[in-house]
């Protein structure tokens, strides 16, 4: 099991995330489909600070507003060569 943890700038000091950072995180059933979100999140201009992770991160909650999704949810994003809309 891996994880792809990612900033998201557009999100970030507003709504749930008022004052703080938000914070993305995406669990994968392997390596190569963790590569896939993190290419898919390279695609995406509000997306910062992209990482492959072995375990869960963890966020201070204080500084961080963290949301995780998965494949039911955010099902584009496990998808190889995937365009997104911006």
């Amino acid at each position: 099991m891996y994880w792809v943890s990612m900033t998201d700038k557009y999100m970030s000091g507003w709504g749930h995330a008022k004052n703080k950072i938000n914070k993305l995180v995406l669990p994968c059933k392997n390596f190569e489909e963790a590569e896939i979100v993190k290419r898919n999140a390279r695609d995406r201009s509000e997306m910062k600070h992209i990482n492959i992770c072995s375990k869960k991160p963890y966020y201070n909650k204080n500084h961080y507003f963290t949301s995780y999704h998965n494949n039911t949810d955010y099902r584009t994003w496990y998808q190889k060569n995937r365009p997104f809309n911006h």
